[in-house]
């Protein structure tokens, strides 16, 4: 007997059954629903298993949780904050941020981001400078240090960064290393192995339970932070790994944008990594006083915002959303990948087509093919509505930075793409400070002198070759 036949049939009617149910229970977003049901028309067979492991949804139950002793403080402070900017009693350090309270309201209202005003930033778009000042900071730690990275690699970097947690780990610092599945892949057991020894606590982000079979692969911790002591934060694009230091001939130097904080946001960002600490952990960190020792320093405004799959709402895209419509005079973007949505689509045309300054900065090179000829398929979109596109030359640009007008902007973890809005867990840093953004501001401005402009002229003339890869990574973009 021929069980072919009848083994394809099954498979078929999985793959309508498959089908029925992503329209009409899953309520996806529709422009993801067909790129879903193209797939599984044109690969029936291998989109049935494609679908298993990429497509299926997060259930709905939140999976980062907290006693409510520890977040007790928090919420109350938060509800403090909204009840004061609906009553317009918020106390600012600058009048700067009075036009943008309904910004910080609704990362307040559907984030818990608490506005803090009394923190310091030191900006870093150089590895080299970054790690230096990183390492030194972790050298001099006396309690606790919190690592959380999506990509962790065993190169030179990589054992750096060992050997001083595991010296500090001796010398009875508390170290705690969560890194992602997915994104750190290629780290060996044997670096896993000699962190554990020296007394590191070391876990990953969704691990697989079956070798090299993980079925959440398609939801990755995208996010980057550094606590040390409860008092200094970092927060940025870069990961670990030697190719964040430019020695990676095919990336060549890595451009992107980090941050040093001190003042009361660390706070938020120790509860962030707090949280994903004990989704990954069977030994939760509790509360404790020691892990909150920030102390007010400086006068910048800012909100750690998260989002992920988890949650119900698209926080950062809606505060990059909110924040573009807010624009009076320029938008400035720097991203790797530009894959965005209908909303955040039309809201750059609507500032393009208002006057607005809408300036975009991409790389030149891909490190995702597809995900690549997307980024061009949609920044075409922007040549015509009156945008200007840079595309930066000296090497890759990785950073996740958004200016507007000078006065308000976001460092952090997301790009401006579908995966970074509705399938990675991200973190930013939304900084309400003139002298802070005007700084990513100059920033971008320097690279400009290192990028070429990509005019309408230039973009029409591409080849049928590039057009047809554009095409097919537009249509497959929205489960890139």
């Amino acid at each position: 007997m021929n069980i072919l036949p009848i083994f394809v049939s099954i498979i078929l009617t999985l793959n309508v059954l498959l089908a029925l149910a992503i329209i009409f229970l899953e309520r996806r977003d529709a422009s993801a629903t067909w790129a879903w049901l193209m797939v599984l028309l044109f690969i029936p067979v291998a989109g049935f298993f494609l679908y298993l492991i990429f497509g299926r949804r997060l259930s709905n139950k939140e999976i980062f949780t907290w006693d409510k002793k520890s977040r007790l403080g928090l919420l109350a402070a938060v509800q403090e904050q909204l009840t004061a900017i609906k009553n317009n009693e918020l106390k600012v350090q600058h009048e700067d941020i009075i036009p943008y309270e309904d910004l910080i309201y609704m990362h307040l209202k559907n984030n818990d981001a608490l506005l803090s005003q009394n923190n310091q930033v030191e900006i870093f778009t150089d590895g080299q400078k970054k790690f230096h000042a990183l390492i030194e900071d972790l050298e001099k730690a006396e309690d606790h240090i919190h690592l959380l990275y999506y990509i962790l690699r065993d190169d030179n970097l990589g054992h750096r960064l060992a050997d001083v947690l595991k010296r500090k780990a001796v010398e009875g610092v508390e170290v705690k290393l969560l890194y992602d599945d997915m994104g750190s892949r290629l780290l060996k057991r044997s670096y896993i192995r000699s962190l554990k020894e020296a007394g590191v606590q070391v876990e990953s982000f969704f691990p697989s339970f079956i070798p090299k079979v993980n079925m959440k692969i398609n939801y990755r911790n995208h996010r980057k932070l550094a606590i040390i002591d409860g008092e200094i934060g970092y927060i940025g694009g870069f990961n670990i790994g030697d190719e964040y230091l430019g020695f990676n001939k095919r990336f060549g130097y890595w451009r992107d944008t980090h941050l040093r904080v001190e003042g009361e946001a660390v706070n938020n960002m120790q509860t962030r990594f707090i949280l994903d600490w004990n989704h990954a952990s069977r030994r939760d960190i509790v509360y404790e006083q020691r892990y909150y020792q920030a102390k007010p320093k400086g006068d910048v405004g800012m909100q750690i915002v998260s989002s992920g799959p988890d949650s119900e709402w698209e926080q950062i895209k809606h505060g990059y959303l909110k924040m573009i419509l807010s624009a009076k005079k320029y938008v400035y973007i720097q991203t790797p990948y530009f894959i965005p949505d209908d909303s955040l689509l039309d809201a750059l045309r609507v500032a393009v087509l208002s006057g607005v300054d809408v300036r975009i900065m991409i790389p030149n090179k891909p490190d995702h093919p597809f995900v690549y000829w997307a980024t061009f398929s949609n920044i075409g979109d922007m040549l015509k509505a009156g945008a200007s596109i840079y595309v930066y030359q000296k090497g890759f640009l990785h950073a996740k930075t958004i200016v507007v007008d000078g006065k308000i902007a976001s460092v952090g973890t997301a790009n401006i793409d579908v995966r970074s809005f509705r399938l990675n867990f991200e973190v930013n840093a939304f900084l309400y400070h003139p002298e802070v953004a005007q700084s990513l501001a100059d920033r971008f401005h320097e690279d400009i002198v290192e990028s070429t402009e990509l005019t309408f002229k230039l973009y029409h003339a591409r080849t049928k070759w590039i057009r047809f890869k554009e095409a097919i990574s537009r249509l497959l973009s929205p489960i890139l």
